[in-house]
């Protein structure tokens, strides 16, 4: 079986393991998009040749969704100091986001000798070579394809893909389907859920999501995790509000929490981290 899905016309997904993170390929005329580009580079070595098996067309471009490992540590396979010497689009923030702590936190586990360890090593962090702002109409063989930053939540550089004549949108990890949302200390979750409005207002009908790990959702799921995700943002506010440390507030309102009691300390420490700032 093709482990490619076609999730919407010409728009196809693939996950992999570890941590079931989603690739996605956007045919473009006579070439491909790329979106993603998985943990380092002989993940994205494998990806170039699922790519052989998918189209024989060449790629275009790639997309970063943002700027954790997982998503693009293979852009040096990728982008123009490699073979291929394609484009890479990613938010103006993204480049920043590596600095700060993705390049930490490799050189963190290459200290430490995390396995796998010889990946480790190798990865040359690559930033995107073309800065996106709030928004950027591509056109890529005859495909319109549009790029926007609807604002902070899962980071502060969180760029989704909209192909229109599919209604799809490819949102990175704004949405989460295999588990729960992912706070870390570089999340905003007192604006995630107004991000996550502003991508279900725009919403076509039968419009396909995919996220940044897990199957394809609709409208109805990323309503329902914008509202998980306001409520738990209501109670952060309401916790710090009266002073409770973030286990206390976990704690306090154990039974009211959307989420898994790991999800929401970690969510409840980045929450306090804004309400400080």
């Amino acid at each position: 079986m093709n482990p490619w899905s076609e999730v919407a016309q010409g728009v196809f997904q693939r996950r992999y393991e570890p941590l079931d993170v989603s690739v996605c390929v956007v045919v473009c005329g006579d070439g491909l998009l790329v979106v993603d580009t998985r943990s380092n580079g002989r993940e994205a070595d494998e990806l170039r040749t699922d790519l052989l098996a998918l189209s024989p067309l060449p790629v275009l471009a790639v997309v970063n969704t943002h700027g954790h490992y997982d998503h693009c540590f293979g852009n040096q396979r990728f982008g123009p100091a490699s073979d291929l010497g394609v484009p890479i689009f990613g938010h103006a923030r993204l480049p920043a986001q590596l600095a700060t702590y993705e390049q930490p936190e490799l050189s963190a586990w290459i200290a430490a000798g995390v396995e796998p360890a010889a990946d480790w090593r190798a990865v040359v962090i690559t930033p995107p070579s073309e800065l996106v702002g709030s928004f950027r109409a591509l056109t890529l063989g005859g495909r319109a394809v549009e790029l926007a930053h609807l604002g902070r939540g899962h980071t502060d550089n969180d760029l989704v893909v909209h192909v229109p004549d599919a209604a799809a949108w490819l949102v990175g990890d704004l949405l989460e389907e295999s588990g729960p949302p992912a706070f870390g200390r570089d999340s905003f979750p007192l604006d995630w859920a107004c991000t996550l409005a502003a991508l279900v207002g725009q919403l076509e009908p039968g419009a396909v999501l995919v996220p940044g790990h897990g199957a394809p959702v609709d409208r109805d799921f990323a309503a329902s995790q914008r509202d998980s995700i306001a409520a738990l943002g209501t109670l952060v506010r309401a916790a710090h509000a009266a002073g409770l440390s973030p286990i206390d507030a976990r704690d306090a309102h154990a039974s009211s929490w959307p989420f898994p009691a790991e999800t929401v300390e970690a969510a409840i420490s980045a929450g306090y981290a804004q309400l400080t700032a």
